[in-house]
Formats: C-alpha cells, structure tokens, sequence
C-alpha cells in the first residue's frame, strides 16, 4: 500500500505547470492557381484551421488529410496527427484534473459520407489517391466530409472542455479549502511548537528540580541519620536522665523536709540583713565623717607645716666633673639627731680678695640656710616623692596646688620634674608620679561613691610668649597664637586658647604626653648646661570630684613648674649672633622670675595689688599662688665649687620665700 500522504504535501503535488499548446499549420490541397469560392465555402474551408480546441494543460490542433499525406510518417485516411508542442507553465489545480488531461486524447476521425455524394476514390497503396486538378467537386466533397468531421471532433472537445472547466472549478474549490485547511494546520503547527518549546523548558526545570530534590533528599537521608544516632543517644541519656530524676525525687522529698525550716532561718536572716543593712549605712555616714575629718586633719597638717614650703635639693657629683673640697657642703643633723631628716645646709665659700692684716688669705665664710627640708645629693626620686606625696593628696581635697623647680641652669630641675630617661621606674619625676599617686587614690575613693576626672595640659612660657608643648601636626611651633583668658565672663578659672587639653585615665596616657612635650620644649647650650631649658615649663592638671549620692563637689588645679635657669648676666661678655640670643632669653627668664619673688612678698605681705599681670607665669598660676592655694618650692642647687655664686644666690631667694606666709588655704567646695 502507498503510504497516507500529508494534506500539505497533497497540496504541493497537485500544483503542475502548464503546458502550452503547438499550432499545427493547416495545409489545404489547393492548386497553385487561386480559387474563387463564395463566403460560405472560404468559411467552411477555413474553419478547420480557425477551430481551434484548447483543453487544461494540452493546445489540439487537426490537419487536413492532405497535410498528412505530405507528412513523413504514412497515415491512413481520416486520421489526425498531434504534433508535440513546446509547453508553457500551467496553473495550479488540484491532482483530480491532471490525470484527465492527460488520459484523455483525442482518437481517430473517421469522416462521414454524406449520400447523394460521390465517394473518395479508393487508397492505393495506404495513400490516399490524388483527385484531378479538375475534379473540384470532388475536392470540395473532400472539404466537406473533413469539416464535418472537424465540427464533430470539436462538439467533442468542447464538452471535454466543459467537463475539465468543472472539474478546474472543483479543484479550485478544493484547493482553496485544502488552502483554509493549510493555514489551520500551520497556526496549529505553530500553537504546537511554542507548545512544544514549553513544554522543553518545563521538562528542564522539571530535570533541574529534581535534581534539587535529590540532593535535598541525600541531605535529608544524611540528616536522618544523624538524626537517628542523636535519638539513640537520647534515649541513653533519657534512661540516664530518668534514674537521676529517680535520686533528685528522693532529694526532693529530703528538702521539702528541710524547706520549712530553711525558710524560718530565712526569715531571721532578712530581719539580721536588715539589721546589718542598717549598720551598715551608719557606719557609711560614719566613714563620710571620717574622711571628711581626715581631709580637715591633713588640711590643717598641711597648714601646720605652712602653706608655703620650701625644699632644698642638691644634685650628686656627675661623672667627669671635679669633687668638691671637704667641708664645702655640710647637712647638719636635725634637733632629734642623725635619725631625724635634715633641714639645714652649711656651705662654705673663699674670697681670694679678702685678707688679714699680715698678708695671709682670709679663712672661708660659711653661709647657713634651714629650710623645711634639705635633700643631700644620695636621696632618691622616691625620697622627694614621699615628702611631698600628701600634699599632692590635698588637690583631691579640692585645695589648688602648686610645685615650682627653681635653680641655675644644671642643677636638675627637669631630672626632679619630670625624670631621667631611659624609662627606668627609680629615675621617675614627681609628675608621673604625683599622677600615679592620684589615679590610685581617686580609684580607693571610688569605693566611697567619689567619682573623678582629670584633664591634663602642658604649656611653656618662652620670652614671654605661651606655646603649647602638647601640639602636633601642623599647630607645632605656633605658640604665638596662644593667649591666657579667663574661661568666661566672671569666672575666676583661667585657659589657654588653641591648647590642648587632654583627658587622661593612666599612666601610660602620662607618658605620652610627657615624651612629646619634650620633643617640643625650647632647649639651648649654654656655659653651665650642653642642653639648658630656655624656658618655663607648665604641667597642670585640673582635677573635678562628684559624690552624687550626698551631692558634693569639688575642683582644683595641680600645678607642677620646671622654671628656667636663673644664672646672672656676665657684662663682660663678648656678644655674637647666638649670645645675643641667649642674653635676650636670659633678661626674660630672669624678668619672670623676679616678678614671682615680688608676687610671693606681696602675697605675703596682704598687699592689695599683687602684681600677677606683670609675667606670662605669675598670671597663668594666680590661682595656685593665693591665699586659697598651697605652694611648695624646690630650690636646686650644684655640689659644684664653681656655681657656688650662683647657688648661694639660689639659696638666698629660696630663704626669702621660706619667710613668707600666705593665710589658710581654702578647699573650693560645692
């Protein structure tokens, strides 16, 4: 069986090109002379070639029999030969009506006699016998009986044609339905595909889910094993569980026993806390009291031992410096004898321009001091610090302090302020320590409900101009734009604009601080010193208490000075570029220093106008040189013969100070 063909495909086969149809040129038998004939003989003689039948796809054309006999191939009389024609494309028809065209062709044409006619003369020999010229009525039959075979063959043709224009009108309808049926099949072809692409794309989706779905399933089997083996161990655990719970119900039952009488002991425990919660607020108010009456205690020790204070420090003998004489420097005992710390210092100096009557050189003066301490040069940084540590104790109290470092250049100031350095803890200055010392003991109050702060700048005062030691990056140098205000208007606090003020909470942030204000303090070569501080150096520390739970509280400066060389001007000197310098530097230094003598007397003298305004230092420390502050000074001197000018002019100015009293200091309470 032939298989079942497309629809579509059917379509296309049924669309054919047309053939064209090959005119045959008539031949009649006629005479080489022309012959008269009326309209209706030329008619019937041309009709033949005029009659023309065309059918779909195939042109027929006839000839007479005299062209047949003229032809190649022999013929008997009355056929009709179908020359082969170029064909043209044809139109496109249904399958129906191609194989009519091309079934059908046309047979044999067998002419008519008609009677009363004369017949043809018999074929000789297959052909057909030439009439005479003169036999026109025979001709003419001829023509007739071949027109009227034409006529037949054409009424013929026509209905064939007929027949075949309604089977083109029935293909044609059946192509345009089968057109209609194409374009369905195309849309459903169509909805099909993007069906189809759809449905790929689903199917992935499909595949890559459940490929998700098998790795979560792993992962589920994984985890229900895991899962498995944590019940299992559960349950061990849960029998283990069940025999504790066993021993924990017997516990149980043995303390609801005990209950009872735990909650009577109790009971009388709670009546006891209370009992003691309230002794114990008694003796809270009784340790307020206490350290209140200490503070009066050490405040009046402090003023016992005077407000002002002075303290002598010599320097040890340095390698590569000359020993002094024997007998140059003595420190007589104190009154409770050699156990007692001294306070008293002998020193002896020779005028070569001094003599007696006879010539020979006058003996040495001996020049004798008392201060309220003398340090002889093998005491320690901790020996000084333990002196002086309770009256760094009283700025926690709320009362200003003030330490100054006074001296010629060389003679340790800065070593007594700030230290040696290496970082050795023994070489330690009273700074960093008076520091520790009140981070430790603000941290002990912390338990009595004080709380403190302690912000820290550091200043210095060079040729009358304030810079700051602490600046960095591109504020370093710029001490000019540093001027001494008063923090508001009717306050009696004093700051120093673009200065830095630091909070700090350690020693380390100490250190700090003091490691970069060296770096920056103005330091020069002087005779006495390869690296003599030109400049007063200002550390201060204001120190803020608050007790919230009874509402006090208090503040006040720590103020620790390393003053500048105070050695005198040699007018012999022979002054360069870097002399005078350092005599301009001198003439300030010493200004400011004589400015301070004059503050100390007139503060000691009750003088209504004490001079502060006249030197950057006095008015910057005003407030810890008042009759409300407690100040300590440190005179420095050199165990050298050489500076023994200078350190007797150090210890005459140290000895005035001694003799100044300044009235009771005053705690700056809220």
């Amino acid at each position: 069986m032939e298989p079942q063909r497309s629809p579509l495909l059917e379509v296309k086969g049924n669309v054919e090109l047309k053939r064209p149809l090959a005119k045959a040129a008539s031949r009649l038998p006629l005479s080489g002379r022309r012959l008269k004939r009326g309209p209706d003989q030329m008619e019937e003689a041309l009709e033949p070639e005029k009659k023309r039948t065309r059918g779909l796809g195939t042109r027929v054309t006839t000839t007479h029999p005299r062209a047949a006999a003229l032809s190649s191939a022999p013929q008997t009389q009355g056929q009709t030969a179908v020359p082969k024609a170029p064909r043209k494309p044809a139109p496109r028809c249904s399958t129906a009506v191609a194989p009519v065209l091309k079934t059908q062709k046309p047979g044999p044409v067998v002419p008519v006699q008609k009677p009363g006619t004369t017949a043809a003369p018999p074929m000789v020999g297959g052909k057909k016998p030439k009439r005479p010229a003169w036999d026109l009525k025979g001709q003419l039959c001829d023509l007739n009986a071949e027109l009227k075979c034409y006529r037949e063959r054409k009424q013929v043709l026509d209905q064939e044609n007929q027949q075949l224009r309604d089977q083109l009108q029935e293909a044609q309808q059946q192509a345009l339905a089968l057109g209609a049926e194409r374009k369905t099949l195309e849309e459903e072809l169509t909805r099909v595909r993007a069906q189809a692409e759809q449905g790929q794309r689903e199917l992935g989706n499909l595949s890559a889910r459940v490929l998700e779905l098998e790795e979560r399933l792993g992962t589920q089997e994984g985890l229900v094993q895991e899962l498995q083996k944590e019940q299992l161990r559960l349950q061990e655990e849960r029998r283990g569980l069940a025999a504790r719970l066993g021993e924990q119900e017997r516990r149980l039952q043995t303390s609801e026993a005990s209950l009872s009488d735990s909650q009577e002991e109790v009971a009388s425990l709670r009546q006891e806390a209370a009992a003691r919660e309230a002794i114990l607020a008694e003796r809270e108010d009784r340790l307020h009291g206490l350290e209140m009456e200490r503070r009066r205690l050490h405040n009046q020790l402090q003023e016992l031992k005077g407000n002002i204070r002075v303290f002598c420090r010599v320097r040890p003998v340095l390698p590569g410096e000359s020993t002094p004489s024997p007998g140059f420097l003595q420190f007589p005992s104190g009154p409770c004898g050699p156990s007692d710390p001294p306070t008293r210092l002998s020193l002896s100096r020779s005028d070569e321009r001094r003599g007696t009557l006879s010539g020979a050189p006058a003996g040495p003066t001996r020049h004798e001091f008392s201060f309220d301490r003398v340090f002889p040069p093998g005491s320690g940084q901790d020996e000084v610090f333990e002196e002086i540590s309770m009256l760094v104790q009283s700025a926690l109290d709320g009362y200003p302090v003030c330490i100054f470092a006074y001296g010629q250049t060389g003679s340790g100031k800065t070593f007594t302020m700030e230290g040696g350095p290496g970082g050795d803890p023994q070489m330690e200055g009273l700074i960093p320590r008076a520091l520790r010392h009140l981070f430790s003991v603000a941290q002990e109050l912390s338990g009595q409900g004080w709380t403190y702060s302690f912000v820290a700048s550091y200043v210095e005062i060079y040729n009358e101009t304030v810079r700051d030691l602490l600046a960095t990056g591109t504020r370093k140098g710029q001490g000019g734009e540093c001027e001494i205000r008063r923090a508001g208007p009717g306050s009696e606090e004093l700051t120093v604009t673009n200065a830095r003020y630091v909070p700090v909470s350690c020693e380390r942030e100490v250190e700090a601080l003091l490691h970069l204000a060296r770096q920056n303090r103005a330091v020069a070569r002087t005779a006495q010193n390869e690296r003599s501080s030109r400049s007063h150096s200002v550390f201060q520390l204001q120190i803020s208490g608050e007790h919230a739970s009874r509402g006090l509280q208090c503040a006040a400066p720590l103020s620790l000075v390393d003053l500048a060389g105070s050695e005198r001007l040699d007018p012999g000197l022979a002054l360069g570029p870097g002399e005078r310098e350092r005599l301009r530097e001198t003439q300030a230094i010493n200004s400011s220093l004589s400015t301070l003598g004059l503050v100390i007397m007139a503060l000691s003298n009750k003088e209504s106008h004490v001079p502060y305004r006249n030197s950057k230092l006095t008015y910057l420390l005003q407030n810890s040189l008042g009759g409300s502050a407690k100040m300590l000074m440190f005179v420095n001197i050199s165990p050298l013969e050489e500076n023994v000018s200078e350190s007797l002019n150090s210890l005459r100015f140290a000895s005035k100070v001694n003799q100044c009293v300044i009235g009771t200091a005053q705690a700056n309470k809220k």
